[in-house]
């Protein structure tokens, strides 16, 4: 379903400034927007803490490093 929404100009303006480019419609700068808002899941927020004790116990290496080792 299609609809349209009023909004003031205030937000007409700032909805322009979030546009990436004269392109982008106002429904993707809005989607964007929700998306922000939106709950993480479950396994994302696991995975997000597993990858965080990794590079606190220092299990991770430099970009340089892995270029070396995707050479061999």
């Amino acid at each position: 379903m299609v609809t349209t929404i009023q909004v003031s100009g205030n937000l007409l303006n700032k909805l322009k400034g979030l546009k990436i480019s004269n392109t982008e419609s106002y429904e993707n700068v809005i989607w964007d927007l929700v998306e922000d808002r939106m709950e993480l899941s479950d396994e994302t927020k696991k995975n997000i803490r597993i990858s965080e004790e990794q590079i606190a116990r220092g299990e991770v290496i430099s970009l340089e490093e892995l270029k070396k080792e995707l050479r061999l």
